[in-house]
């Protein structure tokens, strides 16, 4: 039986979030340029896609480019930003054959013009995509977006249009970035480092976090299968005792 065969089809996490980490020590290892291993992981990006839109996964999104990658040689950021835009341009085809829609969050004002209009390109073309969202985390950090949140409400309560006393969770998760998806429920992380590197803080308060040693050139949708395997043999409890989720469910 197949990976995939195993899978029960009516507990597949709507969203899952990924870390792509390990592309520059993959490039290290075969005595090559980091770039070299940025092209590479593009292998795994396509194939991970295309198997958690197969297996019924409603939201992908991929830890592509934090606020802290600026501070990376400008060589290697320039390179980044350009197969960025020439990855979009090749693969819109494959999202719209897959229909699935390709969707950004993050600071994306600090991206150079044409990489911004390469994104926004890729993402006009797939809108009407309904099968699974794509989302590309770029010039990303949590609390980047927790201070814009915060700075955005407190300014909405300066001008009296709404009061202290209606800040709650709900309110608050409308101000994200990702306020028009569900948190995720399972986080994964490749390269054996065993760290959230500021990614999605407040929507991760009750996923589950999954992390392998191989580094992500190397990943492919069968270790994305895996992942959710071990998913499904969790018990998620969200404060409650076992024997409680057993009667809820």
């Amino acid at each position: 039986m197949s990976l995939e065969h195993q899978l029960d089809i009516d507990n597949i996490p709507q969203h899952i979030a990924i870390i792509m980490d390990g592309n520059g020590r993959w490039a290290n290892q075969k005595g090559k340029a980091r770039i070299f291993g940025h092209r590479n992981a593009l292998d795994a990006v396509k194939d991970s896609t295309e198997t958690a839109a197969r297996i019924g996964v409603k939201h992908l999104t991929l830890y592509a480019f934090s606020t802290e990658n600026w501070k990376r040689p400008r060589r290697e950021v320039s390179a980044l930003m350009e197969l960025l835009v020439s990855t979009i341009n090749k693969e819109v085809k494959s999202l719209n054959e897959n229909n699935i829609r390709l969707r950004a969050v993050g600071d994306l004002s600090s991206l150079p013009d044409v990489t911004l209009n390469g994104l926004k390109r890729g993402i006009e073309l797939t809108a009407d995509n309904k099968r699974m969202d794509l989302t590309l985390a770029l010039s990303y950090s949590s609390r980047w977006e927790i201070i814009n949140a915060t700075k955005s409400i407190a300014s909405r309560v300066k001008e009296g249009e709404i009061g202290v006393e209606d800040i709650n969770e709900e309110l608050f998760s409308s101000y994200l970035s990702t306020k028009d998806m569900p948190d995720p429920e399972l986080m994964i992380r490749t390269s054996g480092e065993m760290r959230i590197s500021n990614f999605l803080l407040w929507q991760i308060a009750y996923s589950e976090l999954y992390f392998l040693e191989k580094l992500w050139p190397d990943f492919r949708g069968e270790d994305l299968v895996r992942a959710v395997l071990d998913y499904q043999n969790r018990e998620r409890r969200f404060g409650m005792t076992g024997d409680q989720v057993k009667v809820t469910n």
